[in-house]
């Protein structure tokens, strides 16, 4: 059993769900639904296309400032 990672965002009404490690993406009403799903994609992914080493990505944050428009 290996872990993955899953990042999820909302687009309109669905949840989209993306391993950042195989590239798989998948979707869902929810986001278990969505993490259901790209776990199901995953699996059949690495069926046909055995990994050997996969990465760890690393999650961090940073910030960028916010552009105010000038007065014309």
């Amino acid at each position: 059993m290996k872990t993955y990672s899953a990042l999820v965002h909302k687009d309109e009404d669905m949840y989209v769900a993306k391993c950042p490690e195989i590239g798989t993406v998948s979707q869902g009403r929810t986001i278990e639904e969505a993490l259901a799903n790209l776990k199901e994609a995953t699996e059949l992914y690495l069926e046909e296309f055995p990994q050997k080493a996969a990465f760890r990505p690393i999650l961090t944050t940073f910030e960028v400032s916010e552009h105010v428009p000038s007065p014309a």
